[in-house]
């Protein structure tokens, strides 16, 4: 059984789907929430499925190495980033090869970067009368949504949508694919570890 660490900024829809998924699997668990804001609706969340949570600020995750030894000390096998809005430093994405994705709300390479997540995303692809939108599974690197692309799913974007009407729909999306797109990693990257 493979432990996972969700990092979260926000409310955490994401992560609790990902908690009530994992636990029934065979798979892995998730052990640890990881937030950097105190204040985030996850850390609820994470109470009320008794997940352990930890709050963190920049310098636990950039300069003391605080972050990477509370993943190391929960043996943490496997990172999902559900709503994280900072870059994940080298020195995790170094310990953690292939093993941190994230979730983005629109079809990558497509809206996405720095400062473009949440409502701002579907904001702009209604601005620019886009017919379709989705989400796009990837590896997290060094810069904001360029990792690889390992999975996308696509839904309409209607004329008379607003940034909440298709929040609605990416959210079903994301809710949807996440959590087995995850399992289908998590065993993939189980079996490159024990070659």
């Amino acid at each position: 059984m493979k432990n996972i660490a969700i990092f979260a900024s926000g409310s955490g829809t994401n992560a609790q789907k990902l908690i009530e998924y994992f636990s029934t699997s065979k798979t892995a668990k998730v052990k640890l929430i990881l937030s950097n804001k105190a204040d985030a609706f996850v850390l609820e969340r994470a109470r009320k499925y008794s997940i352990p949570a930890r709050v963190f600020d920049r310098d636990d995750l950039y300069e003391n190495g605080e972050v990477l030894k509370v993943l190391l000390e929960n043996d943490i096998f496997f990172i999902v980033l559900a709503g994280f809005l900072w870059l994940v430093p080298g020195e995790i994405l170094n310990h953690y090869p292939r093993r941190v994705v994230n979730i983005h709300p629109a079809l990558l390479p497509d809206y996405g970067g720095k400062g473009m997540y949440g409502s701002r995303v579907h904001r702009a692809v209604i601005q620019n009368k886009e017919k379709e939108s989705g989400i796009s599974i990837h590896y997290v690197n060094s810069m904001y949504d360029e990792g690889d692309i390992i999975f996308q799913a696509k839904c309409e974007v209607r004329p008379d949508d607003s940034p909440e009407s298709l929040a609605e729909r990416i959210h079903r999306l994301e809710h949807k694919y996440y959590p087995g797109i995850v399992e289908e990693l998590i065993i993939e990257a189980q079996n490159e570890s024990s070659k």
